[in-house]
């Protein structure tokens, strides 16, 4: 969900970014109240099919969930990207699920970075003379204009989608089936989208099960996992801000620690606790998903290492 800031003097640039952050939000809630449910029923509803023995990953990428402060993923691809470094399988919540979808489908760092920093807002929540408009279908169509409409099981590299059952949170894996409703439903934010109904049980945002799905890739084969979050850092938290979102944080912060040691290197960038969507906000992401990367490239070679030196034994 978006930050946006309490009563406080800011720069005209950070009222501005938080004014429309706001925007968002209260468009985004309404949009959500006022859609329907989708529902996907047909046979190609997404769903779970686990990968034969015989095709199981090796390395796997973990993009968690964040909101805007997924556009510090980007950074992430870059460096990957530029030191020869190949995830063949991609796990996503949320934001996660948006970034992977389009680089499992092949697309460079390069032309991810210069989608995101194109990115219309509006595109997803628009306003018209009848109010706020939009309940996930944008982004559902979006992700089958950018990913050329291929199934999950269709990409260059695996893509494992994660939701979150909407009566009980029980996060659920869809490696099979339309990306675009997968996606749909792992981005479904409570209060903000409505959510998604798929064969019959209704879902919405990987966030609320756990927002950086390390096991997942675990429990699909990979040898070697490098897990990014880009949730705020607990002891970043404003002075002022309310008590609801320093609850909602702590918990996501517990959901994250449970799984962080199953992965090889764990990468956290330090951005903003507040979110926005301004130009200078999603360079800063970027730029930071870099540095963060940069500065875990021998964590991330080693334990390419000692992969390679476990797989090589008979």
């Amino acid at each position: 969900m978006l930050r946006t800031l309490p009563h406080r003097p800011v720069s005209c640039e950070s009222a501005r970014e938080r004014l429309l952050a706001l925007i968002l939000v209260l468009g985004a809630f309404l949009a959500g109240c006022a859609g329907g449910i989708a529902e996907f029923n047909g046979p190609d509803a997404p769903q779970f099919v686990a990968y034969p023995p015989d095709n199981r990953p090796r390395l796997a990428l973990v993009l968690g969930a964040g909101g805007p402060r997924g556009f510090a993923h980007v950074g992430v691809l870059k460096v990957l990207e530029a030191n020869g470094i190949q995830p063949d399988l991609v796990v996503g919540a949320s934001v996660g699920s948006v970034i992977g979808a389009l680089y499992a489908n092949g697309k460079s760092a390069a032309e991810i970075e210069k989608i995101a920093l194109g990115l219309d807002p509006k595109r997803f929540i628009g306003v018209s003379t009848s109010g706020f408009t939009g309940n996930g279908s944008a982004l559902e169509a979006f992700i089958r204009e950018l990913t050329n409409n291929k199934p999950l099981e269709g990409f260059q590299r695996k893509l494992a989608v994660t939701a979150a059952k909407r009566d009980d949170n029980v996060l659920t894996v869809f490696t099979r089936g339309n990306t675009g409703a997968a996606v749909r439903a792992s981005s479904a934010t409570p209060g903000q989208f409505a959510p998604v109904r798929i064969r019959g049980v209704e879902y919405h945002d990987g966030d609320e099960a756990q927002p950086v799905p390390i096991r997942v890739a675990r429990e699909l084969g990979a040898d070697t996992v490098i897990a990014v979050d880009v949730s705020a850092y607990l002891e970043r938290t404003p002075a002022e801000a309310p008590e609801a979102w320093r609850v909602r944080d702590r918990k996501r912060t517990a959901l994250i620690e449970h799984e962080r040691p199953l992965a090889d290197v764990f990468i956290h960038p330090d951005l903003n606790y507040y979110a926005g969507m301004s130009d200078t906000y999603r360079l800063m992401c970027i730029q930071r998903g870099e540095d963060a990367a940069r500065a875990a490239l021998p964590k991330i070679r080693a334990a390419l290492q000692a992969s390679a030196a476990r797989l090589a034994k008979p």
